[in-house]
């Protein structure tokens, strides 16, 4: 019974992995099926419209705004890191004279670095792109 649990959890990630990329192949086997009839019924296909059905992947959007994007998961994730710290704190998770670290510091310490890396990449971000333009 105590498998189960990990078995859950893996098979949530696999579905939420594998659903969309099952459901993009079925749309573009959709489209080259209503390729398939089209021709088989002598229609003519204009190109653009063939280009489009076939299109692998989406249209990717403007990168202007990424620097802003990541500045804002760098900020959301310290904020997180501090209600996590701070939770872990008042919990008593954390205690600096007999060294221990419970679990929600540890987790507000990871949240912590992955912001602070995130800050760090939208400032470099920002910067290249001043540079090139």
């Amino acid at each position: 019974m105590e498998i189960l649990i990990p078995l859950a959890f893996f098979a949530m990630i696999a579905a939420i992995v594998l659903i969309p990329v099952y459901l993009r192949e079925r749309t573009k086997q959709s489209a080259h099926q209503l390729i398939a009839q089209a021709l088989e019924k002598g229609q003519p296909l204009d190109t653009a419209l063939i280009d489009r059905l076939t299109q692998t992947t989406a249209p990717k959007p403007q990168q202007q705004n990424s620097a802003r994007k990541t500045l804002g998961n760098g900020i959301i994730l310290l904020a997180l890191a501090l209600g996590f710290g701070v939770a872990g704190v008042l919990d008593g998770d954390f205690d600096p004279i007999a060294g221990e670290v419970g679990g929600m510091v540890v987790a507000a310490l990871i949240l912590g670095v992955l912001g602070t890396a995130f800050i760090v990449l939208a400032i470099v971000d920002y910067n290249s792109k001043k540079n090139v333009a």
